[in-house]
């Protein structure tokens, strides 16, 4: 499996990390080792100082496709989940500022934490869901699907341009406005409408 991550997808985010709004998807990777599952702790790593929670909705793929249209896209999932793009920031800037991959600050170890699965039937709309990020109780992060950039079906589509999307894959679409630093002992509990989808600690 692998896992496609969505960067830039809502504009207040774009708007307080100052970048510019994408004309198409912007897509990085990260390994299958980052995956962080059954609310394990995040350890924070000693190679950066500053690491960013980004809470995310998560689409498991559960056929395999490629070129896929867009009013066939809804085809290819049935199931999603929330997550957190863990970032260092700090190193983030300092590649970004060289022209530098990303990867280092994205795609290490445990950056990728994610929740249990639940059907997409049990929404309205796969562009009507709201989603937030509490820590230490308090919401820092709260996003609804219809405020994307480039809407879900939009993504798989123009992913599987580039890369066969194959069952088991995960593609993380992207961050709301509200991301910030994580310290050792803070707790983050995540909810997909009211339903609690993670609870974990900072380490």
């Amino acid at each position: 499996m692998k896992i496609l991550c969505i960067g830039r997808n809502y504009v207040k985010h774009i708007e307080e990390l100052n970048n510019q709004v994408p004309s198409q998807p912007v897509i990085f990777s990260k390994p299958d080792s980052a995956l962080l599952l059954k609310n394990k702790p995040f350890f924070i790593p000693d190679f950066a100082n500053d690491f960013h929670h980004e809470v995310e909705l998560v689409i498991k793929i559960n056929r395999i496709g490629k070129n896929i249209a867009p009013q066939f896209a809804h085809r290819y999932y049935d199931e999603i989940a929330l997550g957190i793009d863990f970032t260092a920031r700090d190193l983030q800037a300092e590649l970004k500022s060289k022209g530098l991959p990303w990867e280092k600050a994205k795609a290490f170890d445990g950056s990728a934490m994610l929740s249990p699965f639940v059907s997409k039937s049990k929404f309205a709309g796969i562009q009507n869901i709201n989603f937030r990020l509490d820590k230490n109780n308090t919401t820092v992060q709260k996003g609804n699907t219809g405020h994307m950039i480039f809407p879900v079906d939009e993504i798989i589509s123009h992913v599987s341009q580039y890369f066969t999307l194959k069952i088991g894959d995960l593609i993380y679409t992207g961050t709301p406005e509200g991301v910030g630093p994580v310290a050792i002992n803070d707790r983050l509990k995540g909810y997909i409408e009211d339903e609690l989808m993670f609870d974990f600690l900072v380490k």
